[in-house]
């Protein structure tokens, strides 16, 4: 594969290079105001701050706070001498910026440019408001843009609970880039026609818009760029509202521009009503039904004559001994603890009110038809789904290292599995992905033994563990050439943040179904399909969908609670299925009802309500930031000398063989070349390194990965981490992560390296062997990643064919006779002896986390030294004093005879001794 040159730039992002800037101003500007007139240094200095203004000119038009007109008052102070007045009010407006408390109680800083009459309107400055900002589109001049702001500025109301500034921007590019880059942006007025063209995109701008390129809508009539760009807000920015105002009559407008805009108006329609529907439009998203109406239960005087003693805390509150409890949690906790389904509250079980509003709102976050809440966590979401679609004797093609509900989920429906094996990343004994070629080659095998019929379902972990995810929509449309009603349930536990950041939620379950469907229920597709199959060669199979025959059923389960705001074992179902009312809606409803409790906590529905609410508002922003401060520690690991030479950031490149990667790209960060535009890899290549996930090799350090956690970053930091391997630990950054705790575990990796300093200067010589003996271990001897070995001939679903029974094997064991102990050092010497040993028991070691062996499983020479060379304290299904546990010869033999399937007759007997 020959390389691609990777773009890069400075800064990861536009965030990064606006704070810089503005630093870099602050500084300038303080020293010019310190300097004697007429001095070599003030002259120095001057030019440092025009150079610094300019620069940041061409950034602040797309932000309202400070703003570009700001700018121009900055530049009018300098003309005019008055540095040590612009050294304050630069100063001033880095410490809102750095701190956002011009979001929370905003001072706005136009009041030069507004009469005293706006400035009185904008409100009282102690009053606390919620700030955002409005995107008006539209080719004016300075004066007309000013007589706007003034005009809004008079329509805001004192009480209100909400306020906003105002961005405008006369060009359709330049209203992407503001999208792109403005956060507080939360509303987009396009009125009238915008010109296309930006009047001049700087060059510190450009390396940050390059993925917009591709959208090249120039050669569009103008009339047509105002419905266009409210697609693509839909596309790239669906939490905002979008309002367009034209001339064009109602029968005239296309659908598809009606659909695009939350509502259209017409230039007769004054300023008043768009104000006031910008305003009504943030007021419904901040609604959080079901946290309201568990609000305002909690404050109702109640008599407490159910089953919960605990409910108003008057069990806890009036008790001498459990007091410090209730202290502890405070009074609102118990104030809304009930069982109660009527007075303002839902049932979750047959939602009408306040929850089902609740989880309406959700689905339209998420970009869902449906979507449920789960208050016991993902494992059970991913029960319920098993159980809903998938019945005894159908087919579910699973990812091995899947997590253990969903193996445990196969054993409840009595679905056969066609385990798919990931590609092995042995050096640092974590899998990878399943490769689509897998796949493919899987579903094909059972396409040819005429089993393509009892497929039921495709299920994989979108993203893993470690990070890596799937190109979703090429795994589904040449999943669906082959099978056109195939259902997809894509394990999205660690990806719940992803809807909320287009570089992210291109591949999500939801976001492909949908623009799957449009795709192939398009007349564009239709056309091509036919004239593809009729110059199809005869006997060759498609690779496209039959737009007659292909079904999107898409199924994603969330675990909220870990990358967003929500109580723990908080989580969701999203469902874009377009059979679910005709065919899954009510064994769905059967399987929510067999797994979900009839007394759910309600602080926890509350949580994922108003979680819901968040993302809406500032989804986009906090997942950006979480980026932002992921790629800042992988390149604060990389530069600093001390870190880098016991710690390495593990690159794209280690996790994703090249094969995999198109466009070629290694890493995200280079010391020599900086930050690499990535968007291209997200949108081509067959798997990703989401980068909030920061594994770092410690193998230099000649500790293992559980005794690294817990000796030093539990035991002397208090640093929490989830995972760890032999010679990695995976560390998370996450939309609640800090700059302050980023900067806190940079100094405790430190601190780390630094006593590994010490320790190893006190070393003797043969102290030395030995840790250098533990080093070569843990970097060079690694135990080699076994495969999916395959089901014993009893266990089989059919002969020769892919698919195993594994409910039959699984319930076996409820007779303990029909299983025995081998010591798992004895197994390879039984092995050689030709004796088959099967496992009875899921055996899963923590790490990884998923099952080398599931019941049913051959046990292969491969997974013995597997299960030999690691080094982890914890092994689900294993017992170290009893040993491997495995099915009994003779019940091997009698279960081949029941189910008349031949097997082959072990030459040798093994006799544990």
């Amino acid at each position: 594969m020959t390389k691609k040159k990777q773009i890069s730039a400075p800064y990861y992002n536009i965030g990064q290079l606006r704070v810089d800037f503005w630093t870099g101003l602050k500084n300038e500007t303080t020293e010019l105001a310190r300097c004697n007139n007429g001095s070599a240094n003030q002259k120095s200095h001057i030019k440092e701050v025009k150079e610094y203004l300019r620069k940041l000119e061409s950034v602040e038009s797309f932000f309202a706070f400070p703003g570009f007109h700001r700018m121009k008052s900055f530049s009018q102070q300098l003309e005019d001498g008055r540095y040590g007045e612009l050294a304050r009010n630069v100063a001033e407006d880095v410490k809102q910026l750095v701190s956002d408390s011009y979001r929370g109680n905003p001072r706005f800083l136009e009041e030069d440019l507004l009469n005293e009459q706006t400035q009185h309107a904008t409100g009282n400055q102690g009053v606390s408001k919620t700030y955002f900002e409005v995107l008006f589109v539209e080719e004016m001049t300075e004066q007309e843009e000013l007589d706007l702001r003034v005009d809004m500025a008079q329509l805001r109301n004192p009480n209100d609970q909400f306020t906003y500034g105002v961005v405008v921007k006369r060009s359709f590019q330049d209203a992407l880039i503001a999208l792109l880059f403005n956060f507080n942006i939360q509303a987009v007025v396009v009125r009238y026609a915008p010109s296309y063209y930006s009047k001049g995109i700087e060059p510190e701008v450009k390396p940050y818009i390059e993925y917009l390129k591709k959208l090249d809508f120039s050669s569009k009539p103008e009339y047509e760029l105002g419905p266009i760009l409210g697609r693509l807000i839909r596309q790239f920015r669906p939490e905002l509202d979008a309002y367009y105002v034209t001339d064009t009559s109602l029968g005239n407008l296309k659908d598809k521009t009606i659909s695009a805009f939350n509502r259209i108006f017409y230039r007769k329609e004054d300023l008043q009503e768009i104000h006031l529907t910008i305003m009504r439009g943030i007021e419904e998203r901040y609604e959080a039904p079901f946290f309201s109406a568990l609000k305002k239960y909690s404050q109702k005087p109640t008599g407490v004559f159910h089953a919960m003693p605990i409910s108003r805390g008057n069990s806890v509150f009036k008790s001498r001994w459990i007091k410090d409890f209730g202290d502890f949690y405070g009074r609102n906790m118990f104030l809304a603890e009930t069982s109660a389904t009527t007075g303002g509250l839902d049932s979750l079980l047959q939602p009408t009110g306040p929850l089902k509003k609740a989880q309406e709102m959700a689905s339209d976050a998420y970009g869902s038809k449906r979507t449920f809440f789960v208050t016991n966590g993902t494992s059970t979401a991913n029960k319920i789904v098993m159980q809903a679609l998938v019945k005894p004797g159908d087919v579910v093609m699973i990812d091995r290292d899947c997590h253990k509900s969903h193996h445990y989920g196969l054993v409840l429906s009595g679905a056969f599995p066609v385990y798919l094996d990931s590609y092995p990343i042995e050096e640092y004994s974590m899998y990878g992905a399943v490769p689509l070629e897998e796949i493919k080659e899987k579903l094909l095998k059972l396409k040819a033994a005429g089993r393509l019929d009892k497929v039921k379902m495709l299920l994989l972990t979108n993203c893993t563990f470690d990070g890596l995810v799937y190109n979703v929509q090429r795994v589904m449309e040449q999943v669906l050439a082959i099978k056109p009603d195939m259902i997809f349930l894509w394990d999205e536990a660690w990806f719940a943040f992803a809807g909320f950041s287009y570089l992210y939620k291109q591949r999500t379950g939801m976001f492909v179904a949908r623009n799957l469907y449009r795709k192939y229920n398009s007349d564009k597709y239709k056309r091509f399909y036919k004239q593809y199959i009729k110059d199809l060669p005869e006997g060759e199979c498609s690779l496209y969908p039959d737009p007659d025959k292909v079904k999107i059923r898409v199924y994603s389960t969330q675990s909220t609670h870990k990358t967003l705001s929500s109580f723990r074992q908080g989580s969701m179902i999203h469902i874009w299925d377009e059979d679910f009312k005709r065919k899954s809606e009510s064994t769905f409803l059967e399987a929510y009802m067999t797994h979900t409790s009839t007394s759910p906590n309600y602080q926890m529905l509350a949580s994922l309500d108003i979680g819901r609410r968040q993302v809406q508002f500032e989804g986009f922003e906090l997942v950006e930031k979480s980026l932002e401060l992921a790629m800042v520690l992988r390149a604060k690991i990389n530069d600093t000398p001390e870190l880098h030479k016991y710690f390495e950031v593990l690159t794209i490149q280690d996790f994703i063989p090249e094969k995999y990667r198109e466009t070629g790209i290694e890493e995200y960060y280079d010391k020599e070349l900086g930050w690499s535009r990535i968007e291209e890899a997200w949108e081509k290549d067959e798997f990703i390194l989401d980068p909030t996930k920061i594994t770092l090799n410690i193998g230099k350090t000649g500790v293992d990965g559980d005794s690294f956690k817990n000796r030093y970053l539990m035991d002397k930091f208090n640093i929490q981490i989830n995972k760890t391997s032999r010679n990695t630990v995976l560390f998370m950054t996450n939309i609640g992560t800090t700059r302050g705790s980023v900067t806190y575990l940079v100094n405790c990796l430190m601190k780390i390296a630094a006593a590994l300093d010490e320790d190893i200067k006190a070393l003797s010589g043969a102290e030395v062997k030995i840790r250098d003996a533990r080093i070569y271990s843990l970097t060079c001897e690694v135990p080699p990643l076994p495969d999916f070995s395959h089901f014993h001939e009893s266990f089989q679903a059919v002969p020769g064919v892919p698919g195993g029974n594994l409910r039959e094997a699984y319930f076996l064991v409820y007779n303990e006779e029909n299983y025995e102990y081998i010591p798992l050092d004895e197994c390879l010497e039984a092995m050689a002896l030709n004796q088959v040993l099967v496992a009875s028991s899921f055996v899963i070691p923590y790490p990884p986390g998923f099952p080398v062996l599931v019941p049913g499983q051959v046990v292969s020479v491969e997974i013995i030294k597997f299960l030999l060379a690691l080094d982890v304290s914890e092994i689900h299904g294993y017992r170290a004093d009893l040993g491997l546990r495995v099915f009994k010869q003779s019940v091997l033999d009698r279960h081949k005879t029941t189910t008349s399937i031949g097997m082959k007759q072990t030459k040798g007997t093994y006799k544990p001794k």
